[in-house]
């Protein structure tokens, strides 16, 4: 029994292998197909011993050694320590106890959608809509870098109309329970969609109206961020950012009048940094499967250019939002409101032009939706979404004869649901009816992952 207990687990199976062994060995021979399967029993078994004499060598060597062979640096790490004073090179030790706390992850998420149109089939079209690669990396338990990397309509080219974009670029570090900040190029937390816009999170094939339009999804700057939360469930996100450059408004495009911010932001392309914006977010979950919160984003946008006036121009864009979310059922609204400031020369410069500076446009939604059928991870979920918006419902006052025509308000009802295969994978189909732009009327069809 004493020597059962100093003997290491390893050498416990080796003597227990060569007495099996020698048992099985000693059994007389009854037939010969009883004899041929104790012939290969032993071979089993002596395979088995040799396994377990080579292991209790290794544990010798290991234990003679001080367990330095299993403490080798990682290559990269020891190939650094060579361009640095050797004074001062971290010891194998070290590196190990580092590479502890080291972790990479790879993350992602992606839609294919189909588009068929009422009135006129050759707009119809399907597409690989998104693909979305994330990578980062976890240096220490507050330190994190968080990377993105996005290819639209699947090809990229001077000939094609794909996009490939770096989305996300940041350091996120963590001070305490109560704070942490981002630095690089970051998402601004405006909305509900702009934060939170994998295809498995929100309802319909296609991105709302009001959250791609009125708040230019995704909308990203470069600059810094302080965000926490607190114990009593009140969340804050507030930074400082690069600003959009009115320089590259267009006035014979349509783009402007499609998203107005988003014909002119900057997404840390060689951004103008001349002038600054800056931002704050509240939100607030301290009641269980409610929602409520706000944010505004606001900075001027000459850039110290030339762009036809005296004045620095500065844009304001705020939003408020609400969700209840409790079992089946998930109500959701929000409404959003933007504007440019000192506009009116402008306009008059370019009087007649196609696309205007409006100096406010806006849009809400609400939406409901409800789930009917669950079985382990299928779900089916209809939804239905009401949409008002107006890219342009107000210009800077002009003289008589001279001014722009407010835009008219567009009307949009969407209804459809979202089949479940899994919480992270989802198919979607949907019907989408606009009340003034007829020939957008459409069915969609559309497949949504995303994994972390």
């Amino acid at each position: 029994m004493a020597l059962n207990l100093l003997l290491p687990p390893s050498r416990h199976r080796v003597l227990a292998a060569c007495a099996l062994s020698l048992f099985t060995t000693a059994l007389p021979a009854a037939a010969d197909s009883r004899q041929e399967q104790l012939e290969q029993k032993v071979d089993a078994l002596a395979k088995q011993l040799e396994a377990l004499q080579a292991e209790l060598r290794a544990l010798k060597a290991e234990a003679a050694t001080g367990g330095a062979a299993s403490a080798q640096a990682p290559a990269s790490t020891a190939a650094a320590a060579a361009y640095v004073d050797p004074s001062t090179a971290p010891t194998r030790q070290d590196a190990r106890a580092a590479a502890e706390h080291r972790e990479a992850f790879l993350s992602g998420y992606g839609e294919v959608n189909y588009n068929h149109y009422d009135h006129d089939s050759s707009r119809d079209e399907a597409t690989v809509r998104r693909a979305v690669f994330g990578i980062g990396y976890r240096f220490n338990d507050s330190t994190s870098f968080v990377s993105e990397f996005e290819t639209e309509n699947a090809v990229v080219s001077a000939d094609d109309g794909g996009e490939f974009e770096v989305e996300q670029f940041y350091i996120d570090h963590r001070y305490n329970d109560y704070a942490a900040s981002r630095i690089g190029l970051i998402l601004i937390p405006i909305g509900y969609l702009n934060t939170a816009h994998e295809p498995t999170r929100y309802f319909g094939v296609e991105r709302n109206n009001i959250e791609t339009r009125i708040i230019p999804s995704t909308e990203r700057e470069g600059g810094i961020s302080l965000y926490g939360r607190t114990d009593g469930g009140l969340s804050y996100d507030l930074g400082l950012t690069t600003s959009f450059n009115l320089a590259n408004w267009d006035f014979g495009s349509a783009e402007g009048a499609e998203s107005p911010l988003g014909s002119i932001h900057g997404e840390l392309t060689n951004s103008r940094a001349a002038d600054l914006a800056q931002y704050v977010s509240l939100n607030y979950d301290g009641v269980a499967g409610l929602n409520i919160g706000g944010s505004v984003f606001t900075g001027e946008v000459g850039q110290n250019q030339d762009v036809g006036v005296s004045a620095s121009p500065r844009f304001l864009l705020w939003e408020s939002h609400a969700r209840y979310a409790r079992g089946p059922l998930q109500l959701q609204a929000l409404y959003a409101h933007g504007g440019f400031s000192d506009t009116a020369a402008l306009n008059l410069a370019n009087a007649g032009a196609l696309t205007p500076i409006p100096k406010a446009f806006y849009g809400w939604y609400a939406q409901g939706a409800y789930r009917v059928w669950r079985s382990g991870d299928y779900a089916l979920t209809p939804f239905v979404r009401f949409e008002r918006y107006n890219t342009g419902a107000d210009y800077a006052n002009q003289p008589a004869g001279f001014g722009s025509a407010d835009r008219l308000t567009e009307t949009v009802l969407t209804s459809g649901a979202s089949f479940y295969l899994t919480p992270n994978v989802v198919l979607k189909a949907d019907y989408q009816h606009y009340r003034r732009a007829s020939e957008d009327n459409r069915f969609n069809l559309g497949l949504g992952l995303q994994f972390y």
